[in-house]
């Protein structure tokens, strides 16, 4: 039980922290910064992927499937916005009028 209380600490702490820091970034730099956090964010699939396997039984199993599934829509929808945002830079063809 003490365990899960050090780890709902960190966990609230972790969350402060995080807000904190994001929210002091300028506007200018979350494109760059989000692409390189959706690709460290595959780590976090390669972790889901060894909970789910060192968990044994079906809540093991249950639980590190859906723990892959949020990690994989959670760096491909980071790669959709980024690549969306990235697009409003990109120069329109303009028309040649003769």
């Amino acid at each position: 039980m003490n365990e899960a209380i050090i780890a709902a600490y960190v966990l609230i702490l972790a969350i402060f922290v995080g807000f904190e820091v994001i929210s002091k970034v300028p506007s200018t730099l979350h494109t760059p910064l989000m692409s390189g956090a959706n690709a460290i964010h595959g780590i976090v699939i390669v972790g889901a992927m060894l909970v789910a396997s060192a968990i044994p039984g079906p809540i093991g199993s249950v639980l590190g499937f859906l723990a892959v599934v949020l990690g994989t829509a959670n760096v491909v929808g980071g790669f959709v916005v980024t690549d969306r945002m990235l697009a409003m830079f990109k120069q329109r063809p303009t028309r040649k009028t003769e």
